[in-house]
């Protein structure tokens, strides 16, 4: 019986030895699995920042790329718009060529019509000089002369000549509707007199002694100065005050060119 409950005791030894065994080593799997949880929570953790950090460089990344897509296609879009204004300026010059050219080809041919054109002006001009009455004579024969100097030089270019010829014959128009004295020498039977002359228009044309004295009116009709009547003389002066702006503009009473001739 003794040996029977020391057998109880031992064996209840031996499972209390197991228990407090198993009671012992309880905590140590704890601590383990503790530690490989948090372990695997630590790298968990690790592993999100890192991912949230290539998500955080990926996204720049696409702001990135997306702000240099947009930069891009407003530059096509620039691009496209200077094209085709580019493309419109090449159209535009394309036919300014055009009209350019046909300007040139224009231009040649007005030139070998205008050149001749001059010539037969000048030559119209000294023919009517030739034939018109001695109004200011010297000055427009040298005017005509000028001219036709000036059609064998280089350095003026058609147009100033054809500009200059025009200003001729415009002179020439303007004599014909103008009150104007002036001095002038003339020929009075057949020797040089210095004296004043009055022309109106073409209608008219006096000369007076410079005393005042003598009065000659030319004659279109015989071509030369004819000695006027004493009893012209008040209207012959009256003409004179108002050409030299001595008088206000007033009816007047001249013999004409035309009619006068050589008394027998």
């Amino acid at each position: 019986m003794f040996a029977d409950i020391t057998m109880i005791k031992l064996s209840s030894f031996r499972l209390a030895l197991g228990v407090a065994s198993c009671l012992a080593l309880a905590p140590t799997v704890s601590a383990d699995q503790l530690e490989k949880a948090q372990a695997i929570e630590g790298n968990t953790t690790q592993e999100a920042a890192q991912s949230q950090s290539r998500i955080n460089r990926h996204s720049d990344s696409s702001l990135v790329m997306r702000q240099e897509i947009e930069q891009l296609q407003a530059q096509i879009s620039n691009l496209e718009i200077y094209r085709d204004h580019l493309q419109n300026l090449v159209v535009n010059q394309d036919k300014e060529a055009t009209s350019l050219r046909n300007q040139i080809d224009e231009i040649k041919d007005t030139r070998q019509g205008i050149v001749p054109l001059m010539y037969r002006m000048l030559g119209g001009l000294e023919q009517w000089l030739a034939q018109d009455i001695p109004l200011k004579a010297d000055q427009r024969q040298a005017r005509l002369q000028k001219l036709q100097a000036m059609m064998g030089r280089a350095d003026v270019a058609d147009s100033e000549k054809f500009r200059r010829i025009l200003e001729a014959y415009q002179i020439e128009r303007d004599y014909g509707s103008k009150l104007d004295a002036y001095q002038d020498t003339v020929v009075l039977n057949g020797r040089d007199h210095q004296v004043d002359v009055l022309h109106l228009g073409r209608m008219s044309l006096v000369a007076r002694s410079l005393d005042g004295k003598q009065y000659w009116l030319w004659s279109a009709r015989d071509d030369q100065w004819v000695e006027l009547d004493a009893s012209v003389a008040d209207a012959v002066d009256k003409a004179f005050a108002v050409a030299q702006k001595q008088m206000a503009p007033s009816l007047l009473s001249l013999p004409l060119s035309a009619n006068q001739g050589v008394k027998s």
